[in-house]
Protein backbone atom coordinates (compact mmCIF):
# COMPACT_ATOMS: atom_id res chain seq x y z
CA UNK A 1 0.00 0.00 0.00
CA UNK A 2 1.36 3.46 -0.90
CA UNK A 3 2.46 5.56 2.05
CA UNK A 4 2.33 9.28 2.79
CA UNK A 5 5.90 10.03 3.83
CA UNK A 6 5.76 13.77 4.48
CA UNK A 7 3.47 16.79 4.36
CA UNK A 8 4.51 20.44 4.32
CA UNK A 9 2.43 23.62 4.56
CA UNK A 10 3.11 27.21 3.58
CA UNK A 11 1.18 30.30 4.65
CA UNK A 12 1.09 33.63 2.78
CA UNK A 13 2.64 36.58 4.64
CA UNK A 14 -0.37 38.69 5.59
CA UNK A 15 -2.02 37.61 8.86
CA UNK A 16 -5.58 38.89 9.22
CA UNK A 17 -7.37 38.73 12.55
CA UNK A 18 -11.09 37.99 12.30
CA UNK A 19 -11.87 41.38 13.83
CA UNK A 20 -10.04 43.05 10.94
CA UNK A 21 -12.06 41.03 8.42
CA UNK A 22 -15.24 42.18 10.17
CA UNK A 23 -14.22 45.83 9.88
CA UNK A 24 -13.40 45.46 6.18
CA UNK A 25 -16.75 43.79 5.53
CA UNK A 26 -18.59 46.45 7.50
CA UNK A 27 -16.99 49.24 5.47
CA UNK A 28 -17.63 47.47 2.14
CA UNK A 29 -21.16 46.15 2.70
CA UNK A 30 -22.84 48.47 5.24
CA UNK A 31 -24.52 50.56 2.56
CA UNK A 32 -26.09 47.52 0.90
CA UNK A 33 -27.38 45.47 3.83
CA UNK A 34 -29.92 47.08 6.14
CA UNK A 35 -29.25 44.43 8.79
CA UNK A 36 -25.46 44.41 8.38
CA UNK A 37 -24.69 44.10 12.10
CA UNK A 38 -26.85 40.98 12.40
CA UNK A 39 -25.27 39.48 9.30
CA UNK A 40 -21.75 40.21 10.55
CA UNK A 41 -22.30 37.82 13.47
CA UNK A 42 -21.42 35.08 10.95
CA UNK A 43 -17.78 36.06 11.55
CA UNK A 44 -18.03 35.47 15.31
CA UNK A 45 -20.08 32.28 14.91
CA UNK A 46 -17.57 30.61 12.58
CA UNK A 47 -14.99 29.77 15.27
CA UNK A 48 -12.19 31.38 13.22
CA UNK A 49 -9.67 33.62 14.96
CA UNK A 50 -7.24 34.45 12.18
CA UNK A 51 -6.35 33.77 8.54
CA UNK A 52 -3.47 34.36 6.15
CA UNK A 53 -3.88 36.00 2.75
CA UNK A 54 -1.51 36.90 -0.05
CA UNK A 55 -2.26 40.64 -0.26
CA UNK A 56 -2.38 43.43 2.34
CA UNK A 57 -5.83 44.03 3.81
CA UNK A 58 -6.36 47.37 2.06
CA UNK A 59 -6.05 45.66 -1.36
CA UNK A 60 -9.37 43.91 -0.80
CA UNK A 61 -11.27 47.16 -0.38
CA UNK A 62 -10.52 48.23 -3.98
CA UNK A 63 -11.89 47.04 -7.33
CA UNK A 64 -9.81 44.59 -9.41
CA UNK A 65 -10.47 42.96 -12.75
CA UNK A 66 -9.99 39.28 -13.61
CA UNK A 67 -6.66 39.91 -15.35
CA UNK A 68 -5.09 41.54 -12.30
CA UNK A 69 -6.40 38.86 -9.95
CA UNK A 70 -5.15 36.04 -12.15
CA UNK A 71 -1.70 37.57 -12.63
CA UNK A 72 -1.36 37.79 -8.85
CA UNK A 73 -2.55 34.19 -8.56
CA UNK A 74 0.16 32.96 -10.94
CA UNK A 75 2.94 34.99 -9.33
CA UNK A 76 2.13 33.95 -5.77
CA UNK A 77 1.27 30.35 -6.64
CA UNK A 78 4.71 29.85 -8.19
CA UNK A 79 6.46 31.45 -5.20
CA UNK A 80 4.48 29.66 -2.49
CA UNK A 81 4.36 26.36 -4.38
CA UNK A 82 8.12 26.30 -4.85
CA UNK A 83 8.58 26.88 -1.11
CA UNK A 84 6.06 24.14 -0.19
CA UNK A 85 7.65 21.56 -2.50
CA UNK A 86 11.11 22.31 -1.11
CA UNK A 87 9.85 22.03 2.48
CA UNK A 88 8.11 18.73 1.74
CA UNK A 89 11.26 17.18 0.25
CA UNK A 90 13.39 18.44 3.16
CA UNK A 91 10.85 17.74 5.92
CA UNK A 92 11.87 16.49 9.35
CA UNK A 93 9.27 13.77 8.78
CA UNK A 94 11.72 12.13 6.35
CA UNK A 95 14.69 10.00 7.32
CA UNK A 96 16.74 12.06 4.85
CA UNK A 97 16.17 14.79 2.29
CA UNK A 98 14.61 13.71 -1.00
CA UNK A 99 16.06 14.92 -4.30
CA UNK A 100 13.72 16.48 -6.86
CA UNK A 101 15.08 13.94 -9.33
CA UNK A 102 13.46 11.14 -7.27
CA UNK A 103 9.97 12.48 -8.09
CA UNK A 104 8.10 10.71 -10.88
CA UNK A 105 4.81 12.66 -10.95
CA UNK A 106 3.33 15.91 -9.68
CA UNK A 107 -0.40 16.21 -9.09
CA UNK A 108 -1.25 19.91 -8.94
CA UNK A 109 -4.57 20.87 -7.34
CA UNK A 110 -6.22 24.31 -7.48
CA UNK A 111 -9.52 26.07 -8.18
CA UNK A 112 -8.81 29.77 -7.57
CA UNK A 113 -6.90 30.80 -10.69
CA UNK A 114 -6.07 29.79 -14.26
CA UNK A 115 -2.68 29.13 -15.81
CA UNK A 116 -1.57 27.43 -19.02
CA UNK A 117 1.13 26.15 -18.81
CA UNK A 118 -0.09 25.07 -15.39
CA UNK A 119 1.61 26.10 -12.16
CA UNK A 120 3.39 22.76 -11.77
CA UNK A 121 5.26 23.29 -15.05
CA UNK A 122 6.37 26.73 -13.91
CA UNK A 123 7.57 25.36 -10.57
CA UNK A 124 9.52 22.65 -12.42
CA UNK A 125 11.50 25.48 -14.03
CA UNK A 126 12.46 26.72 -10.54
CA UNK A 127 13.58 23.37 -9.13
CA UNK A 128 15.80 20.59 -10.57
CA UNK A 129 13.13 18.05 -11.47
CA UNK A 130 13.70 15.53 -14.27
CA UNK A 131 12.19 16.54 -17.58
CA UNK A 132 10.14 13.32 -17.80
CA UNK A 133 8.06 13.95 -14.66
CA UNK A 134 4.38 13.19 -15.25
CA UNK A 135 2.26 16.32 -14.73
CA UNK A 136 -1.37 15.88 -13.65
CA UNK A 137 -3.17 19.20 -13.00
CA UNK A 138 -6.58 18.93 -11.31
CA UNK A 139 -8.87 21.96 -11.45
CA UNK A 140 -12.35 22.67 -10.09
CA UNK A 141 -12.52 20.24 -7.16
CA UNK A 142 -12.53 23.02 -4.56
CA UNK A 143 -12.48 21.85 -0.97
CA UNK A 144 -12.35 18.18 -2.05
CA UNK A 145 -9.20 18.74 -4.11
CA UNK A 146 -6.55 17.88 -1.53
CA UNK A 147 -8.17 14.55 -0.72
CA UNK A 148 -8.78 13.82 -4.39
CA UNK A 149 -5.14 14.56 -5.17
CA UNK A 150 -4.02 12.04 -2.57
CA UNK A 151 -6.39 9.45 -4.03
CA UNK A 152 -5.02 9.98 -7.53
CA UNK A 153 -1.46 9.74 -6.18
CA UNK A 154 -2.39 6.46 -4.52
CA UNK A 155 -3.70 5.10 -7.82
CA UNK A 156 -0.55 6.22 -9.66
CA UNK A 157 1.61 4.42 -7.09
CA UNK A 158 -0.55 1.32 -7.31
CA UNK A 159 0.02 1.27 -11.08
CA UNK A 160 3.72 2.13 -10.72
CA UNK A 161 4.83 0.73 -7.34
CA UNK A 162 8.33 2.18 -7.62
CA UNK A 163 6.98 5.73 -8.06
CA UNK A 164 7.19 8.80 -5.83
CA UNK A 165 4.42 11.37 -6.30
CA UNK A 166 4.01 14.93 -5.04
CA UNK A 167 0.52 16.29 -4.38
CA UNK A 168 0.65 20.10 -4.41
CA UNK A 169 -2.49 22.03 -3.44
CA UNK A 170 -2.51 25.81 -3.85
CA UNK A 171 -5.52 28.03 -3.22
CA UNK A 172 -5.55 31.83 -3.07
CA UNK A 173 -9.23 32.20 -2.24
CA UNK A 174 -8.84 35.81 -1.11
CA UNK A 175 -8.04 36.92 -4.67
CA UNK A 176 -11.58 35.96 -5.66
CA UNK A 177 -13.16 38.42 -3.16
CA UNK A 178 -15.75 40.59 -4.91
CA UNK A 179 -16.43 43.79 -3.02
CA UNK A 180 -19.42 44.56 -5.27
CA UNK A 181 -21.09 41.17 -4.75
CA UNK A 182 -23.84 41.82 -2.21
CA UNK A 183 -25.08 38.24 -1.93
CA UNK A 184 -25.18 36.48 1.41
CA UNK A 185 -23.06 33.71 -0.14
CA UNK A 186 -20.29 36.25 -0.64
CA UNK A 187 -20.57 37.47 2.95
CA UNK A 188 -20.36 33.91 4.28
CA UNK A 189 -17.43 33.22 1.98
CA UNK A 190 -15.60 36.31 3.26
CA UNK A 191 -16.06 35.07 6.82
CA UNK A 192 -14.59 31.63 6.03
CA UNK A 193 -12.10 31.48 3.20
CA UNK A 194 -8.38 32.19 3.20
CA UNK A 195 -5.17 31.33 1.37
CA UNK A 196 -2.86 28.37 1.88
CA UNK A 197 -0.52 25.88 0.25
CA UNK A 198 0.33 22.28 1.13
CA UNK A 199 2.43 19.54 -0.41
CA UNK A 200 2.44 15.78 0.31
CA UNK A 201 4.90 13.09 -0.75
CA UNK A 202 3.37 9.67 -1.55
CA UNK A 203 5.59 6.66 -2.22
CA UNK A 204 4.73 3.30 -3.78
CA UNK A 205 5.48 -0.09 -2.24
CA UNK A 206 8.65 -0.56 -4.30
CA UNK A 207 9.92 3.00 -3.92
CA UNK A 208 13.47 3.23 -2.70
CA UNK A 209 12.33 5.97 -0.32
CA UNK A 210 11.71 4.45 3.09
CA UNK A 211 10.66 5.74 6.50
CA UNK A 212 11.69 4.31 9.83
CA UNK A 213 8.82 6.23 11.40
CA UNK A 214 5.18 5.18 11.55
CA UNK A 215 3.44 6.69 8.53
CA UNK A 216 -0.11 6.46 7.12
CA UNK A 217 -0.64 3.94 4.34
CA UNK A 218 -3.55 4.51 1.99
CA UNK A 219 -5.56 1.29 2.33
CA UNK A 220 -8.51 2.26 0.15
CA UNK A 221 -10.18 5.27 -1.47
CA UNK A 222 -13.62 6.11 -2.78
CA UNK A 223 -15.39 9.01 -4.51
CA UNK A 224 -19.05 9.96 -4.64
CA UNK A 225 -21.06 12.50 -6.64
CA UNK A 226 -24.49 13.76 -5.63
CA UNK A 227 -26.56 14.06 -8.84
CA UNK A 228 -28.00 17.45 -9.85
CA UNK A 229 -26.26 19.37 -7.04
CA UNK A 230 -24.24 21.90 -9.03
CA UNK A 231 -25.77 24.80 -7.10
CA UNK A 232 -24.51 23.64 -3.68
CA UNK A 233 -21.04 25.20 -4.03
CA UNK A 234 -18.69 26.44 -6.72
CA UNK A 235 -17.99 29.53 -8.81
CA UNK A 236 -19.98 31.74 -11.14
CA UNK A 237 -17.45 33.08 -13.67
CA UNK A 238 -18.05 36.73 -14.58
CA UNK A 239 -16.07 39.57 -16.16
CA UNK A 240 -14.43 40.64 -12.90
CA UNK A 241 -13.58 37.12 -11.77
CA UNK A 242 -14.97 34.25 -9.74
CA UNK A 243 -18.14 34.72 -7.69
CA UNK A 244 -18.69 32.27 -4.85
CA UNK A 245 -21.67 29.91 -4.80
CA UNK A 246 -22.19 28.66 -1.27
CA UNK A 247 -25.50 27.08 -0.22
CA UNK A 248 -26.72 27.43 3.35
CA UNK A 249 -27.99 23.83 3.09
CA UNK A 250 -24.47 22.33 3.16
CA UNK A 251 -24.59 21.23 6.85
CA UNK A 252 -27.98 19.55 6.29
CA UNK A 253 -26.68 17.81 3.18
CA UNK A 254 -23.69 16.50 5.14
CA UNK A 255 -25.90 15.22 7.96
CA UNK A 256 -28.15 13.31 5.54
CA UNK A 257 -25.57 12.21 2.96
CA UNK A 258 -22.19 11.76 4.59
CA UNK A 259 -23.09 9.14 7.21
CA UNK A 260 -24.26 6.44 4.77
CA UNK A 261 -21.35 7.25 2.44
CA UNK A 262 -18.74 6.71 5.18
CA UNK A 263 -20.41 3.65 6.70
CA UNK A 264 -20.70 1.94 3.32
CA UNK A 265 -17.02 2.65 2.71
CA UNK A 266 -16.02 1.20 6.08
CA UNK A 267 -18.26 -1.85 5.68
CA UNK A 268 -16.66 -2.56 2.31
CA UNK A 269 -13.33 -2.70 4.13
CA UNK A 270 -14.72 -4.85 6.96
CA UNK A 271 -14.60 -2.03 9.50
CA UNK A 272 -17.06 0.08 11.49
CA UNK A 273 -16.82 3.58 12.95
CA UNK A 274 -15.69 1.96 16.22
CA UNK A 275 -12.48 0.88 14.46
CA UNK A 276 -11.58 4.45 13.52
CA UNK A 277 -9.20 6.24 15.88
CA UNK A 278 -8.56 9.35 13.76
CA UNK A 279 -10.89 11.48 11.66
CA UNK A 280 -8.81 13.60 9.26
CA UNK A 281 -11.61 15.90 8.17
CA UNK A 282 -11.54 18.96 5.93
CA UNK A 283 -12.99 21.68 8.20
CA UNK A 284 -15.33 23.48 5.84
CA UNK A 285 -16.69 25.52 8.75
CA UNK A 286 -17.93 25.19 12.33
CA UNK A 287 -21.37 23.95 11.26
CA UNK A 288 -19.78 21.51 8.82
CA UNK A 289 -17.69 19.98 11.62
CA UNK A 290 -20.79 19.68 13.79
CA UNK A 291 -22.59 17.99 10.91
CA UNK A 292 -19.68 15.52 10.57
CA UNK A 293 -20.00 14.63 14.26
CA UNK A 294 -23.77 14.15 14.01
CA UNK A 295 -23.62 12.10 10.81
CA UNK A 296 -20.87 9.76 12.05
CA UNK A 297 -21.72 9.58 15.76
CA UNK A 298 -18.31 11.02 16.65
CA UNK A 299 -17.71 13.11 19.76
CA UNK A 300 -16.00 16.49 19.45
CA UNK A 301 -12.58 15.04 20.29
CA UNK A 302 -12.55 13.38 16.86
CA UNK A 303 -12.68 16.78 15.14
CA UNK A 304 -10.41 18.65 17.56
CA UNK A 305 -7.45 18.90 15.16
CA UNK A 306 -9.70 19.94 12.26
CA UNK A 307 -11.32 22.55 14.50
CA UNK A 308 -7.93 23.95 15.51
CA UNK A 309 -6.78 24.18 11.88
CA UNK A 310 -9.98 26.06 11.04
CA UNK A 311 -9.58 28.37 14.03
CA UNK A 312 -6.02 29.38 13.13
CA UNK A 313 -6.22 29.30 9.32
CA UNK A 314 -9.82 29.52 8.14
CA UNK A 315 -11.00 27.42 5.21
CA UNK A 316 -8.18 27.35 2.63
CA UNK A 317 -10.16 25.06 0.30
CA UNK A 318 -8.13 22.13 -1.11
CA UNK A 319 -4.94 22.42 1.04
CA UNK A 320 -6.86 22.47 4.32
CA UNK A 321 -7.23 18.71 4.74
CA UNK A 322 -3.47 18.38 4.21
CA UNK A 323 -2.90 20.86 7.04
CA UNK A 324 -5.05 18.58 9.21
CA UNK A 325 -3.19 15.47 8.02
CA UNK A 326 0.16 17.10 8.85
CA UNK A 327 -0.95 17.71 12.44
CA UNK A 328 -2.11 14.11 12.78
CA UNK A 329 1.22 12.85 11.44
CA UNK A 330 3.13 15.09 13.84
CA UNK A 331 1.06 13.71 16.73
CA UNK A 332 2.49 10.25 15.83
CA UNK A 333 -0.51 7.87 16.00
CA UNK A 334 0.27 4.34 17.14
CA UNK A 335 1.16 1.60 14.68
CA UNK A 336 -1.92 -0.26 13.47
CA UNK A 337 -4.42 2.54 14.13
CA UNK A 338 -6.95 3.44 11.43
CA UNK A 339 -8.08 6.84 10.26
CA UNK A 340 -10.56 8.20 7.73
CA UNK A 341 -9.58 11.22 5.65
CA UNK A 342 -12.64 13.07 4.31
CA UNK A 343 -13.31 16.14 2.20
CA UNK A 344 -16.35 17.45 0.35
CA UNK A 345 -16.46 19.84 -2.57
CA UNK A 346 -18.26 21.18 -5.65
CA UNK A 347 -20.19 18.72 -7.66
CA UNK A 348 -21.53 18.14 -4.93
CA UNK A 349 -18.97 15.44 -4.21
CA UNK A 350 -17.07 13.59 -1.52
CA UNK A 351 -13.67 11.93 -1.33
CA UNK A 352 -12.72 9.39 1.35
CA UNK A 353 -9.55 7.53 2.20
CA UNK A 354 -8.95 4.76 4.70
CA UNK A 355 -5.57 5.27 6.34
CA UNK A 356 -3.58 2.83 8.48
CA UNK A 357 -0.51 3.90 10.39
CA UNK A 358 2.29 1.43 9.72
Amino acid sequence: MPKILSVSTHLPPNLIKQEEAVELSRSVFSGRFKDIERLLTVFQNGDIEQRNVCMPLEWYGRAHDFEERNELYITHAIEYGTAAVTACLESAMLDQKVDCKDIDAIIFVSSTGIATPSIDARIMNNLPFRDDVKRIPLWGLGCAGGASGLSRANEFCMAYPEANVLVLAIELCSLTFQKDDYSKSNLVGVSLFSDGVACALVAGDLSRLRSKQVRPSIVATTSKLMPDSEDVMGWDVKNSGLYVVFSKSIPVIISDWLGPFVHQFLNKNNLTDKDISHFVAHPGGKKVLEAYEEALNFNSSMTEISRNVLRMNGNMSSPTVLYVLKEFMEAKPAKGEYGVLAALGPGFCGELQLLKWE
